[in-house]
Formats: C-alpha cells, sequence, structure tokens
C-alpha cells in the first residue's frame, strides 16, 4: 500500500465518520427524508456536471449501471435514509457506531452465505466486534436509548453491507465521478416518493443547518464516495476496507467535539474493542506478500 492510497484512505474514514455528526445536525431542524432526497439531487447535479466536464460518459455498462442502481437503492435510500430517521430519535455517534460494524458484517455474510473460509484471527475478529457493540448497547439501553432508533440503524448498515458487497461492479470500467453522481440520483429518486407522501416541510431555517447541509453534500455524499471508488480501485476492496477500522473511533470522537454528546467509560472500551475486531478481520483477508 503507497503514501497516497494511505492518505485517500485516512481522508475516507474522516469524511464518513463525520456524515453522521452533520446528519444529525440536519434532521433536528428539517424533515429526514426531504432533506436527504434534496442533498442528493445536489449532489448529483454536481457530480454529473463535473464529470460531464471531464469528459466521462453516461453509457455505462450493464454490470455498472446494475450495481449503481443498487448502490444508490441500498447505501442512499436504505441506509443513509434509515439513518436520517433515526437520528431524530439517538445521537450521532450510535448510529456511527453501529454503521462502522459493515466490515464485520461482509465478512460474516462471505462466511454464511458465500461459504469463504476465514482464518481465526478474523473468526476473533468477528468476535470482538460482536462484544464491542454489546458492551456499547448495553450501557445504552440502560442508559434509556431509544430501541427503535437502534433497530433503525441496524437495518440500515444491514442495507449497506449488501451495497459494500455491490461495489465492484461500479468501480470498474471507468467514469467513476459519473457513477457517483447517477447513483446519488437513484437515491433522490426513491427518496422523494416517501418524502411527499408522509413528511410536512418544516425547516428552521438558519445558519448552523446550512452550513450542515452544504457540508453534507460536498463532503460525505459526493468526496466520500468518489474517493471509496479510486481507494477501491487503485488497492482493491479487502485493503481499502482496512480504513473502516478507524470509523467507530472518528465518528465518536467528531459527534464528541461538534455536538458534545457525552462519551462513558463503556463507550470507550466498546469502541476499541470494535476498531480491534474489524482491523483483525480485514488483516486476516489479505494475502501474505511473496
Amino acid at each position: 500500500m503507497d503514501f497516497r492510497a494511505i492518505l485517500m484512505g485516512l481522508a475516507f474514514a474522516a469524511m464518513w465518520s463525520s456524515a453522521f455528526t452533520s446528519a444529525r445536525i440536519i434532521v433536528l431542524e428539517a424533515p429526514p427524508m426531504m432533506a436527504l432526497a434534496l442533498r442528493f439531487l445536489i449532489s448529483g447535479l454536481i457530480g454529473v456536471g463535473i464529470a460531464a466536464a471531464l469528459g466521462q460518459s453516461w453509457r455505462l455498462t450493464r454490470a455498472q449501471w446494475r450495481a449503481t442502481l443498487l448502490f444508490g437503492l441500498c447505501q442512499n435510500a436504505l441506509y443513509l435514509g434509515l439513518n436520517f430517521i433515526a437520528m431524530q430519535r439517538v445521537e450521532a455517534s450510535v448510529a456511527a457506531i453501529i454503521a462502522s460494524t459493515m466490515p464485520l458484517l461482509v465478512a460474516l455474510a462471505g462466511w454464511l452465505i458465500f461459504r469463504d473460509r476465514l482464518r481465526p484471527l478474523a473468526i476473533g475478529g468477528l468476535f470482538a466486534g460482536v462484544l464491542g457493540v454489546a458492551i456499547i448497547m448495553g450501557a445504552r439501553i440502560q442508559g434509556g436509548v431509544d430501541v427503535l432508533g437502534l433497530v433503525l440503524c441496524g437495518l440500515g448498515v444491514l442495507a449497506l453491507t449488501f451495497a459494500t458487497l455491490s461495489v465492484r461492479g461500479a468501480s470498474s470500467g471507468g467514469n467513476l465521478l459519473m457513477i457517483v453522481g447517477l447513483q446519488m440520483f437513484v437515491g433522490a429518486g426513491f427518496l422523494a416518493i416517501p418524502a411527499l407522501a408522509f413528511e410536512s416541510w418544516e425547516v428552521t431555517l438558519n445558519t448552523r443547518l446550512v452550513l450542515a447541509f452544504l457540508y453534507t453534500c460536498l463532503v460525505p455524499g459526493l468526496a466520500a464516495t468518489w474517493v471509496w471508488f479510486l481507494l477501491v480501485n487503485r488497492i482493491g476492496a479487502v485493503r481499502a476496507a482496512t480504513f473502516h477500522f478507524l470509523n467507530p473511533f472518528l465518528g465518536v470522537l467528531i459527534a464528541a467535539l461538534l455536538l458534545n454528546e457525552g462519551l462513558g467509560l463503556f463507550d470507550m472500551i466498546g469502541v476499541v474493542v470494535i476498531m480491534a475486531g474489524i482491523l483483525a478481520v480485514q488483516l486476516a483477508k489479505q494475502k501474505p506478500a511473496a
């Protein structure tokens, strides 16, 4: 893994982790699905516009279209939609911790569904991840966290897991920025229907909301997805996923710094255990150098 790939991975982890804090700000001031659909529309227009200016084409391969539709539906509409709704009820740090278990769920799906063989280190990492989540959620539930919010976050991370399994088809064949923009449109389209049907447009317009919305559109929404696809193309999905081990720590840290969310002893212990589990699973997947 070269130095440029390391910088890309660190940048992706920071951008991805910060999304929960900006989303928490947005959903406390605006209807979640409407705000998210608008975010995807803006991000998609920017992404497709820049991609077209760079000469990229929307004439994708069949595999790219399939992966783009699946990624747009599962990551944008389902995962982020459920998380935006959930964060009206739970703190950003809770959503970040649950979402950060995605690499563990991907490994577990490979083991149970695709019959992938796991090394002992990976199996230990899976058990560590489960233990870390249990430590945090046990303490949070005793502290009165909203259970429905936890369930929505859990369903969201399952959708994210499926989206991650489909990313390989979207990250090959070029036109990466165009693909990023198009999958934003997919998310906007799927979310607009329930938003118009069930939400009322009640917005508390202030500087905090505007800045959080713009940041979410440009950084986690557009830049992080583009960097992720570039990183996967550069070093492969397995090595790229190693950087996810930073997400629990960064997600909790950013929420604590910007939203003053409380950090208990069990939170920190659980975060460390989850990070260790994710890292163990990803290191176990990597082939030793010849």
